[in-house]
């Protein structure tokens, strides 16, 4: 799925293990931040596959290199970034799956160059995928040379909530 620096590669989708679980792999460009964000129906874990990607959940901030893991409970606050200088890639374990589909619905919003952000709140809320203030993250993007999150990186909540 084409969503700018975070694309979304579908290994196995909801559907083959009866809503059990699902899996993702994200490409993660130089510079790219996800916006703040927490699920309130699934768990993921994150394994990275290279480059060194950042996490950020709750209080706890790590990066981690190639084989390296992390468990980003539902209900909790969390962002990821690279932190290196080369791509990166991580593989999202989805329980219960079928968030996955936010990822396919969101890219079609970005393909048909939707701008009302209140396109991208329906999808979010219909998924119930909440986005948090981005000044949660200044600190991290100060530190790593980042590119804050946008409108249409991830969400057009992002956009939204900083203006709040």
């Amino acid at each position: 799925m084409p969503i700018p620096g975070f694309g979304a590669d579908f290994k196995f989708d909801s559907r083959l293990t009866g809503g059990a679980v699902s899996m993702v792999e994200h490409p993660f460009a130089v510079g790219v931040i996800t916006p703040p964000h927490l699920h309130s129906r699934e768990d993921e874990y994150s394994i990275v596959l290279e480059g060194e990607i950042g996490f950020r959940s709750g209080d706890d901030e790590t990066v981690l290199g190639p084989g390296g893991y992390v468990l980003k409970p539902r209900g909790h606050m969390h962002a990821m970034w690279n932190a290196g200088d080369t791509p990166g890639r991580i593989v999202e374990v989805i329980i219960p799956g079928g968030f996955e589909q936010y990822f396919a619905e969101l890219g079609g919003l970005i393909v048909a160059e939707q701008t009302d952000p209140a396109a991208f709140d329906n999808l979010a809320a219909h998924y119930g995928l909440r986005y948090g203030h981005p000044d949660w993250l200044d600190d991290v993007i100060a530190r790593y040379d980042l590119q804050p999150p946008t409108h249409g990186t991830m969400s057009g909540s992002t956009q939204k909530t900083a203006e709040r």
